[in-house]
């Protein structure tokens, strides 16, 4: 229990600094990230809900990796809100007035009205 409780300690401190690190978050440039189609398979199957990403911005303004954080709840929303915020670009987070690695997080909401 002890244990937990350092571990745990440890793991929000070490993701309060991530945050503190930078200077500037990662900014989305929605005009780079071209069309936002609902997914056939999910039109047909009326499905919908909101998807929760967590993007490493590369210092070049590119997605190092993702992580699906929360899902729609449809497969098909989850990887299609992937692909589409891993394909955009964005400005990138700086420190010191340089651009650098960090996280962000986005929400996607697929609806159907």
């Amino acid at each position: 229990m002890k244990m937990t409780k350092l571990v745990i300690a440890l793991l929000l401190a070490s993701s309060a600094t991530i945050v503190i690190a930078a200077d500037k978050a990662p900014v989305l440039e929605r005009s780079t990230c071209g069309k936002f189609e609902y997914p056939k398979a999910a039109l047909i199957n009326e499905e919908a809900g909101v998807v929760s990403l967590s993007l490493l911005v590369a210092a070049d303004g590119t997605v190092a990796d993702s992580k699906l954080e929360k899902s729609s709840g449809s497969k098909t929303l989850d990887k299609a809100a992937v692909k589409i915020y891993s394909a955009c670009k964005y400005s990138p987070a700086t420190k010191d007035g340089k651009s650098e690695q960090a996280w962000t997080k986005i929400e996607h909401v697929w609806s159907l009205t």
